[in-house]
């Protein structure tokens, strides 16, 4: 037999939707009042599984056909293929993660009754409890020679044609229904753990303390966003939905954890598209007595053990079949070096910002909002720069304006130690060398308060109780950021709503 569907024809309309869950509801009301006591009616609290599809493959997926076992056991899984032929019916039951085994419930073995009520109570959708003898068919398919069936839940709406591809939309709406159809969304669902599971280990081996900050803040910061805001009726006052857990992160820094992370959940009230979500992922972590150069160098390692432990090496294939490279040592360009030379035109640090707005007017890049060098500089980089990057590549050296956060270049004027990583064309990361002097951060805390006084919704706050933990003392310290999204984003080639399992949507 094979595993496609009974049904090849178009999606059932909304008329025929009713009139099938109609039909269900009956069955429904059927097994509630005639197998209660036998079979625990529609949805029994259990039935008795002594193993799982997934595990009878691994055992004895390499029958030959025809071969008979004499080893009986008991499996449960939604059908997903039904062909009901005379004297014995097949269908395909699978398990979450997308295994399948064959159940073969013939008359000669349940006898009649048994069987025509598996023919009018079993539809497509349904999970299934059988038990009976592994055995290998006729043309070699892993079975069940069943002797016992029982639902274990009844489905009162159809699936899906499995022959037919869900839309985007469809999928990103009903996420339970892509799950159950499409091998994609399970394996990418299995990728993002693997993805954080390896970066725990790459953590523990190097000692760093795994962390929870708070997602309600009486004060956004950490990062150049616009927030969410709500109401705390208990303290009867406007609370923040986090925007970064940099400021906590580096709170615990000063209180003595040298070593630290949080894979936390972040939320930006700004626009959504291929590669941005309101809410999303992130990782963020802080290492005291190493600088930017330290944390590119773990974050490359971070997101290398990352993609061995996908996809079993550095290579990754993404969706559409291309393979990327994500090994080696990763290049480090000069974000004003880069920028002079793809614009044929000087750019540093002391550039006016007239002259970078006359840059912009002759290469058709529109003025950045509230306009400043570093804003001019990296709207400029972004349209004469970024497109050109193919292999992951750390930009290097910032303009100070727009870096609030970040200690200041050891030996270049004007900018800071801050490096943003690039893969697929998209910034995956950002690290910098951390500003660990209190009156310095104050400073540049009171110019992005200028910034929002003059209408800017993403300069960060002056923030006290962030400068006395920093007046206390902070040891030099390397930090980063990198979105969990788009590391599955690099690693597969998918959009960032098809590695979030359940995104944001209207």
């Amino acid at each position: 037999m094979t595993d496609a569907p009974a049904n090849d024809a178009a999606e059932p309309t909304e008329d025929e939707v009713f009139e099938q869950k109609a039909v269900r509801l009956a069955k429904r009301e059927r097994l509630l009042a005639e197998r209660s006591d036998a079979a625990g009616g529609a949805y029994p609290v259990s039935v008795p599984v002594t193993t799982t599809i997934t595990a009878l493959r691994a055992r004895f997926g390499e029958l030959e056909a025809g071969a008979e076992t004499g080893e009986t056991v008991g499996v449960a899984g939604r059908v997903v293929f039904s062909r009901n032929t005379g004297k014995l019916c097949f269908a395909s039951l699978q398990a979450g993660d997308g295994s399948r085994v064959q159940a073969m419930v013939s008359q000669g073995v349940v006898g009649e009754e048994s069987l025509q009520a598996w023919k009018e109570l079993v539809d497509l959708g349904d999970h299934v409890f059988v038990s009976g003898e592994v055995i290998s068919s006729r043309r070699g398919e892993l079975s069940i020679m069943v002797a016992e069936w029982r639902i274990a839940a009844k489905a009162v709406l159809p699936l899906p044609n499995l022959h037919t591809e869900l839309s985007e939309e469809s999928r990103v709406r009903s996420r339970f229904l892509d799950l159950i159809v499409r091998d994609r969304a399970r394996e990418t669902v299995l990728a993002r753990a693997k993805v954080n599971a390896s970066l725990r280990r790459t953590f523990t081996e190097r000692d760093f303390v795994e962390v929870e900050t708070p997602m309600l803040q009486v004060q956004h910061g950490g990062a150049s966003a616009r927030p969410f805001t709500t109401h705390s009726n208990a303290f009867d006052t406007e609370l923040f939905l986090r925007i970064a857990p940099e400021l906590y992160l580096k709170r615990a820094v000063v209180g003595g954890i040298d070593r630290v992370y949080e894979i936390n959940r972040n939320f930006r009230n700004e626009g959504s598209d291929s590669t941005h979500s309101p809410e999303f992922a992130m990782l963020e972590a802080y290492q005291a007595y190493t600088d930017y150069n330290g944390i590119a160098d773990l974050t490359q390692t971070l997101i290398q053990e990352a993609a061995i432990a996908v996809a079993g090496s550095t290579t990754v294939t993404w969706a559409d079949g291309t393979e990327y490279d994500l090994g080696g040592e990763w290049e480090r360009i000069s974000m004003y070096d880069s920028l002079s030379e793809a614009s044929g035109h000087p750019v540093t640090p002391q550039t006016s910002l007239d002259e970078l707005r006359a840059l912009g007017e002759k290469s058709g890049v529109d003025a950045p909002p509230h306009e400043t060098h570093g804003k001019w500089v990296e709207e400029l980089w972004e349209h004469f720069v970024k497109g050109g990057l193919t292999r992951p590549t750390f930009v290097m050296d910032f303009p100070v304006d727009t870096s609030p956060l970040v200690r200041e270049h050891r030996s270049i004027a004007g900018v800071v130690e801050k490096w943003d990583l690039y893969v697929r064309g998209f910034e995956l990361a950002t690290g910098y060398s951390e500003l660990v002097d209190p009156v310095i951060q104050r400073q540049r805390f009171v110019e992005q308060a200028k910034l929002a006084a003059r209408g800017d919704d993403e300069a960060m706050p002056i923030d006290e109780e962030f400068l006395r933990a920093l007046e206390h003392g902070m040891p030099p310290t390397g930090g980063m950021g990198m979105g969990i999204d788009r590391l599955l984003m690099a690693i597969t080639g998918l959009g960032i709503r098809e590695t979030i399992l359940f995104p944001l949507v209207k």
